[in-house]
């Protein structure tokens, strides 16, 4: 019985944490319905929450490169990392033992 390569399942891991908080799966949601990027303020305007516990949120999705992160003058704006979360597989995918994407490069910053 072969299992899913480790480096791989490490690497799903971390990002099924990255959304195991709600915040954070709205925050990615809004992100990528607005299509477009955000500033701190807005997402904060948005989600209701103080803008320490936001931007916390920012740097755990930003870390596993669900977003980017692009200077604009004094400001940091949000988008969402697409060619990452293209390639997000899906927990039951994986969970049944379905074929799941090369996790290599799965979420390269752009």
């Amino acid at each position: 019985m072969e299992l899913l390569d480790r480096s791989e399942a490490e690497t799903y891991a971390t990002w099924f944490r990255a959304l195991s908080d709600p915040t954070r799966v709205q925050i990615l949601e809004l992100l990528a319905r607005e299509d477009r990027p955000l500033s701190v303020g807005e997402i904060v305007a948005a989600v209701g929450l103080a803008q320490s516990t936001v931007s916390q949120h920012l740097k755990i999705l930003a870390g596993v490169r669900f977003l980017l992160v692009e200077p604009d003058g004094n400001a940091r704006m949000y988008r969402v990392n697409e060619r990452c979360l293209s390639r997000f597989p899906s927990a039951a995918d994986v969970v049944m033992g379905r074929p799941a994407p090369d996790a290599g490069d799965a979420c390269p910053e752009v």
